[in-house]
């Protein structure tokens, strides 16, 4: 599967995904659509669609950001030096689309790698487990939870 970056992706975006993932915005904490999605399933880029996520993977944080310990393909996520806000933080982005996701902590689950990918609602869309076969994601299905 393809994925990258089109115009028609971003002309679909709502204000909010808009702002997160081209400008680089942070939604405001406990008001994103998956803060309590506990479904199994993959978490993948709204612009692009590369996998980022699994559900497998995420944990509540409290933060008020769905909290994932690692992305599901490495190579989709690229992590940068953030400076902006007076503070010196690790920007996440995906790698095909260029979404700005969050950003990642060093204060995760130790058992799990110490990492906590702190990431906004608006740059993912969620596919349940039971349609990951049918939209092109069943590579995937070994690392999502059995329902």
């Amino acid at each position: 599967m393809s994925y990258r970056k089109t115009a028609e992706a971003v002309a679909k975006l709502t204000p909010i995904q808009y702002k997160v993932t081209q400008e680089s915005a942070t939604e405001r904490p406990f008001t994103g659509e998956y803060n309590d999605n506990k479904e199994p399933g993959i978490y993948v880029d709204i612009v692009s669609g590369e996998p980022l996520f699994a559900s497998a993977d995420k944990f509540e944080s409290g933060c008020g950001w769905p909290s994932f310990t690692k992305p599901i393909v490495e190579a989709n996520v690229n992590e940068l030096r953030d400076v902006t806000h007076g503070m010196i933080r690790t920007e996440v982005r995906s790698a095909h689309g260029d979404s700005h996701l969050g950003h990642v902590f060093p204060d995760g689950p130790r058992d799990k790698g110490g990492l906590r990918y702190c990431i906004n609602s608006a740059s993912l869309r969620f596919i349940p487990r039971d349609e990951m076969e049918r939209e092109g994601y069943g590579a995937y299905l070994n690392q999502v939870e059995e329902v």
